[in-house]
């Protein structure tokens, strides 16, 4: 199986990958806003040194066809590990991997941590998905970004510039079956998966988030869920849930991408504290100790 992407790289070596996950109903154009010059990721992100690989996750894109219903969960998180390796295996990386993703792409991404999707995985930035409903679970995961719910997906229309679904249409797709059956055991599925988690997390919710509860009732219990050893909850204002294709976009994708470089100088203390560690331990064990001084004979006189 072929996954499709569309990748931006730097002029130079990368300061490290950010992976871009799309949500059901679009593909990895929503990551490459074009209603606005502002929007995109691709572009930011490469701007600021980083590589961006927005995937097709499987039954999107190239695998289409191969898969026309789509894979559950835990096949998309073993298939987004394989794509991984096969890129990794390409071109650099740089400090390390750092994943973006939207709405269902991330309960893929959460899952796919919690299944170990990369060695050099830094930490997840997941925006549009929680873990309670607000709106019936039977409702999502059907029709395409335009359908299931126009309200829910996009909120006021005032959230976007004024070509958005005219030059949004190479975004959206159909949702694969296999997605909306799965959509509604979301809510069971999260305990089990936010245990496994062991990279840093953030999670923002938009102004107009319809799709899931962020009150501060679910908040807790969300963030009493998840096992990441950092946890941060943001809000996004004047945005709806397709963050990424909306006047906040920029607003947003600088965030994230602060957040990545809060990532990268944890690990690079992390590292260097190790080492600093290694260093010490290996001085400490090429010192000799002083052999002790003979007591003094007692005089006799």
């Amino acid at each position: 199986m072929t996954l499709s992407a569309l990748l931006a790289e730097p002029p130079g070596p990368p300061r490290a990958t950010v992976l871009a996950v799309h949500g059901g109903g679009m593909n990895a154009h929503y990551f490459d806003g074009r209603a606005h010059p502002t929007l995109s990721l691709l572009t930011l992100g490469a701007g600021l040194g980083y590589t961006v690989l927005a995937v097709d996750r499987p039954g999107y894109g190239a695998s289409a066809a191969a898969l026309p219903e789509g894979l559950a969960l835990e096949g998309q998180a073993a298939a987004l590990r394989s794509a991984l390796d096969d890129f990794a295996a390409r071109r650099p990386l740089g400090a390390g991997l750092f994943v973006l993703a939207h709405s269902y792409g991330g309960k893929v991404a959460l899952t796919a941590a919690a299944r170990g999707l990369h060695p050099a995985l830094l930490g997840l930035d997941i925006s549009g998905c929680g873990h309670r409903y607000a709106a019936k679970p039977a409702r999502t995961g059907t029709g395409s970004g335009f359908g299931g719910g126009r309200g829910l997906n996009w909120g006021p229309l005032g959230l976007y510039p004024l070509d958005t679904f005219r030059l949004a249409a190479t975004a959206v797709a159909d949702v694969p079956v296999r997605e909306g059956a799965e959509a509604a055991r979301w809510e069971e599925r999260f305990p089990a998966v936010a245990a496994e988690v062991r990279v840093p997390v953030r999670l923002t919710f938009a102004e107009y988030e319809g799709w899931w509860r962020h009150d501060p009732e679910a908040i807790a219990e969300l963030t009493g869920l998840l096992a990441a050893p950092r946890l941060l909850v943001d809000r996004q204002p004047g945005a709806g849930h397709n963050i990424s294709l909306g006047w906040a976009a920029r607003a947003y994708h600088l965030r994230a991408l602060g957040f990545l470089e809060e990532c990268l100088q944890a690990s690079a203390s992390s590292a260097s504290s190790a080492s600093s560690a290694s260093s010490a331990s290996s001085v400490s064990a090429s010192v000799r100790q002083p052999e002790p001084e003979p007591e003094p004979e007692p005089d006799p006189g």
